[in-house]
């Protein structure tokens, strides 16, 4: 039981991040702040690890599997997620976010680790007409702002999906706190060198208490206790059953950005939104 409250907290931790992520990144360019995020993430990690006196140890032939993992979290999903908020809203965001169930069942068809029957086949179809739909809410333009964010997000929910999947034989292995550590310190070294091409340009004089509070909750909330948390039930708890709670995003960002954001909601969100979640569920009963 006491882990189910552990993912409800994490997916409280996770809808906060598509809020405050929407806001920091209005004046702050995606390359900067993945940047700045996984700078201050891995150093309070490894100050805490110096503190501990504890060190990160891996199987060589683990390694390879580790550095793989790190470029799954920084370089594409939290950068590509990032770069999404900049054109799209944090309700599609945590909608795309949310048909995370389904992509985990089809990667872990394809891995071999699960059977997909011919309801849950139904269910990730359903689930992809509602991504369509949201996608291209604002008509089939590649050229929309909307369009190009929420593409963005799909590709940084694959990356998640591939994260949560490939990522819990070394949790069990491992442990949580060992492989979210090190997917985080290892993820920002790899996003420096591109990072770096925004952060030397950017005008650090404009920041402002909002913009550091905002890089603090998305390094330590998000990158640092939220990744933990995932990773934490991952070890307990097969990698669809944990999927499953994403589906708590859409309502928790949706409420949160109408209430903080004003933002307006149409009626294809509401619809895709709909086939979405009735798809994503529709394959965990399946």
């Amino acid at each position: 039981m006491f882990i189910y409250f552990v993912l409800i907290f994490q997916q409280l931790l996770a809808s906060g991040t598509h809020i405050v992520a929407k806001i920091v990144v209005r004046d702050i360019e995606p390359l900067t702040l993945t940047l700045l995020r996984s700078v201050i993430a891995g150093s309070g990690l490894l100050f805490y690890m110096w503190v501990k006196g504890t060190r990160l140890q891996f199987e060589h032939h683990d390694k390879k599997k580790i550095l793989w993992l790190s470029f799954l979290a920084i370089p594409l999903n939290q950068f590509l997620f990032l770069a999404g908020m900049k054109y799209s809203t944090p309700a599609n965001a945590a909608l795309l976010y949310g048909t995370t169930p389904a992509v985990v069942l089809v990667l872990s068809h394809y891995l071999g680790n699960e059977r997909i029957t011919v309801r849950k086949g139904i269910g990730v179809l359903v689930a992809m007409m509602g991504i369509i739909i949201i996608v291209f809410e604002r008509g089939i333009d590649f050229r929309s702002e909307y369009t190009f964010g929420n593409l963005l997000f799909v590709l940084a929910v694959l990356a998640w999906g591939l994260y949560t999947v490939q990522g819990r034989t070394m949790t069990l292995k491992y442990g949580a706190f060992s492989t979210s550590t090190a997917t985080m310190i290892f993820g920002g070294v790899f996003f420096l060198p591109i990072g770096l091409i925004g952060a030397v340009k950017f005008d650090y004089s404009i920041l402002t208490i909002t913009h550091v509070g905002g890089l603090l909750y998305l390094a330590f909330a998000t990158s640092v206790l939220s990744y933990y948390l995932w990773y934490y039930a991952l070890e307990r708890v097969e990698a669809s059953k944990v999927a499953i709670f994403s589906n708590i995003q859409p309502v928790l960002t949706t409420t949160f950005a109408v209430f903080l954001l004003g933002q307006e909601l149409t009626p294809a969100f509401f619809i895709g939104g709909f086939l979405a979640l009735s798809g994503v569920i529709l394959t965990q009963f399946g």
